[in-house]
């Protein structure tokens, strides 16, 4: 019948930590070694601004400088990048920064990305409960001009 499709794996890169070939996401964060103590350090920078974004939902310029802030810090990730693929020596094992970003992308830059989507619901379920409560105030004076205009 048909011979089997034989998959040419040599192009797929075998990572150099756990010696498994990255063929996804996935596989590409478990070959990462979460033991060092930048990427803890990483990993508590971005629990805090989760919890600065949790914290600090109902003080609009706060997020407001907040919101800015991580879209900066999403911005400058390519030349974050840059300048720790040719430092990754002094503070890393491995060699994670690739040409294409992928692993700042994937601990860096979705983490600030998600905080800035949460700030952004929190903004939208508050202009519709401001909306809400402009309406409910629209309809209470609407009713009162009805019920003096009734009396009179």
């Amino acid at each position: 019948m048909t011979e089997p499709k034989v998959k040419n794996t040599s192009s797929i890169p075998i990572d150099g930590y756990s010696n498994v070939r990255i063929t996804s996401v996935w596989t590409f964060l478990q070959s990462v070694d979460w033991s060092e103590s930048w990427l803890i350090g990483l990993l508590a920078f971005h629990v805090i601004c989760f919890a600065v974004t949790i914290l600090c939902r109902k003080y609009y310029r706060l997020q407001i400088c907040q919101f800015l802030v991580m879209v900066a810090m999403v911005y400058s990730a390519e030349y974050l990048n840059e300048l720790a693929a040719m430092n990754w020596r002094f503070f890393s094992r491995f060699q994670y920064f690739d040409s294409k970003g992928m692993f700042i992308s994937l601990v860096y830059s979705i983490p600030l990305l998600l905080n800035t989507v949460i700030i952004v619901a929190l903004w939208v379920c508050r202009t519709f409960s401001t909306m809400v409560e402009l309406k409910t105030v629209q309809l209470n004076k609407k009713a009162a001009r009805e019920k003096q205009r009734k009396t009179q």
